[in-house]
């Protein structure tokens, strides 16, 4: 039988092979790792925050190979540019080899010192003048309080180490003035200046307080410039001042009403007042200093339910809509949150949960009708609370989880508003179009476009904050007839809560804020009706 060998030798073969597929199986050796868990898993970096999956299935080992990580320094440059625009510190100097000791303090002190309000950043492509080393040229803009536009440009370096690709950090990365220890400062000069004149061509009243805003009303004013030292060469000044005499667009009854307002107050407080149709400024009395009343970045508290009601009304909503306004609600997975008059209302229309500023309505509603990004969407592109030219500032970042949009939605955590942004949005729905606030008879090039409301949208929010006047927060508060408005209370760590009321009377729209001055409803309210009761 000739066929018994040939298959006794197949069966050998066969043999042979089975064992060597076997020996390369178990041998030990270097294993490529498999790719890391799912979002959601232990161990994943999706999903909600702190949120844990399944432990992972004790199957047989096997092998299972990973595409080798680019070499790519401009996901570290990308990090580390996201980081700084957003002002998360830590996250830059994690990013960064060797940092030194006091590395978010001189970030800190260089924003403070030369008044920064905004920063915004333009990387431009990587550059690799050596196999460990990495260039990122890029532009920045800072914005400056009282100068305006200050661009620089400068350059992003790194190495490659054994953890990969780092920032090498140096003073000129902040701003190319500051390398080979130089600096920047700002100098304050005081002039004599021709005195700016009310729309009516008048004098503004005595004691005006809007002297950090205009020129001349105490027969001086303050020059300021950006200055390198120790070369003294100027990189950024004042304007040149107006003509003798002037007009500007402040009216001398609603300035001189705003300013006797403010008469014996004691707290840190401001009024600003502006044309509801034509976003011209009326009235600026302030006495936070440093023109707080236009820069100045404060948690807005329930005042910000104005944007957020917007927003619930364009997914759904109306003023008439049944929504629950219990005592507290716990945001799922996440953290309780209470009104605080700690009342549980029931089921009542939109309008009223509104009027009594229900903070649970409006972190549940949030949760349940604005997902993803709708909210901060709405607040940049119809309120404007984005980087943006003009003389507000204001802001709302991208949320974490849950309850940082929940605190959002209440004008906390991450939004933050000066009085002049808060009176835009009062005017904004008073004229049912967003605009810019402006000094002049017309807006200046380069300003943002006009937003219109949608007209349901600003109808609803009209009859909402009347409701606020009539048979809300603002009830007591003595405001006169066809007044409409928002209170806010708005937490601050570590201090009183700063109070507010916005609204609007007659074509004049308006925003009170009282720092740390307590409730909205009892103290920035009762303030808005002296100013009116004024006109």
């Amino acid at each position: 039988m000739r066929t018994r060998p040939l298959v006794a030798l197949i069966a050998v073969a066969l043999a042979i092979v089975a064992f060597g597929v076997y020996a390369v199986t178990i041998a030990p050796g270097p294993v490529v790792a498999s790719p890391s868990p799912t979002p959601g898993g232990t161990g994943g970096t999706g999903g909600t925050e702190g949120a844990r999956g399944p432990a992972p299935s004790r199957t047989p080992r096997t092998l299972v190979l990973s595409p080798v990580p680019e070499d790519d320094p401009g996901q570290t440059a990308a990090d580390y540019f996201a980081a700084w625009r957003t002002g998360d510190l830590t996250a830059m100097a994690a990013l960064v080899a060797d940092p030194p000791a006091d590395f978010a303090e001189r970030h800190r002190r260089f924003d403070a010192e030369l008044r920064v309000a905004s920063l915004s950043l333009a990387p431009g492509e990587p550059r690799r003048p050596g196999e460990d080393a990495a260039e990122v040229p890029f532009t920045g803009e800072r914005e400056v309080a009282g100068l305006g536009r200050w661009p620089f440009a400068a350059v992003l370096r790194l190495s490659r180490s054994a953890g990969g690709w780092k920032v090498r950090w140096s003073p000129e990365t902040l701003h190319p003035a500051l390398a080979g220890g130089g600096g920047v400062r700002l100098r304050e000069t005081q002039v004599r200046r021709p005195a700016t004149l009310t729309q009516e061509g008048r004098p503004f009243p005595r004691d005006s307080r809007a002297g950090d805003y205009y020129t001349g009303l105490g027969g001086t004013a303050v020059e300021l410039a950006l200055e390198e030292t120790p070369s003294g060469r100027v990189l950024l000044a004042s304007p040149s001042p107006p003509a003798a005499g002037t007009r500007s667009t402040i009216s001398q009854t609603v300035q001189a009403a705003a300013a006797r307002a403010l008469d014996g107050f004691a707290a840190p407080a401001a009024i600003v007042a502006l044309d509801a149709d034509s976003g011209q400024l009326r009235a600026v009395a302030d006495t936070l200093g440093g023109k707080r009343a236009f820069i100045g970045l404060y948690p807005p508290g329930s005042t910000f339910k104005v944007v957020t009601a917007s927003a619930l009304l364009r997914a759904g909503l109306t003023a008439d809509s049944p929504v629950p306004c219990p005592a507290a609600y716990t945001v799922p997975n996440g953290k309780p949150f209470t009104d605080a008059d700690g009342t549980d209302h029931g089921v009542i229309p939109f309008t009223r949960a509104f009027a009594l500023s229900c903070n649970t309505t409006f972190v549940q509603q949030t949760h349940e009708r604005l997902p993803g990004d709708r909210l901060r969407t709405e607040a940049a592109d119809r309120f404007g609370f984005r980087e943006k030219p003009g003389l507000s500032y204001c802001r709302i970042r991208p949320y974490g989880n849950a309850d940082e949009l929940a605190s959002d939605a209440i004008g906390q955590n991450s939004v933050e508003a000066s009085p002049l942004c808060m009176a835009e949005v009062a005017a904004a729905v008073a004229s049912g179009v967003w605009k810019p606030a402006i000094m002049t008879a017309e807006a200046s090039d380069g300003s943002p476009d006009p937003v219109p409301l949608d007209e349901g949208v600003a109808a609803a929010l009209r009859t909402m904050m009347r409701s606020v006047v009539t048979d809300g927060t603002a009830a007591r508060a003595g405001l006169p007839p066809d007044t409409a408005g928002k209170t806010g209370t708005a937490e601050v760590e570590g201090a009183q809560d700063h109070a507010w009321f916005i609204g609007y009377r007659d074509g004049l729209a308006f925003a009170v804020f009282v720092q740390n001055g307590g409730s909205g409803g009892t103290v920035a309210a009762p303030l808005a009706a002296r100013f009116l009761a004024a006109l």
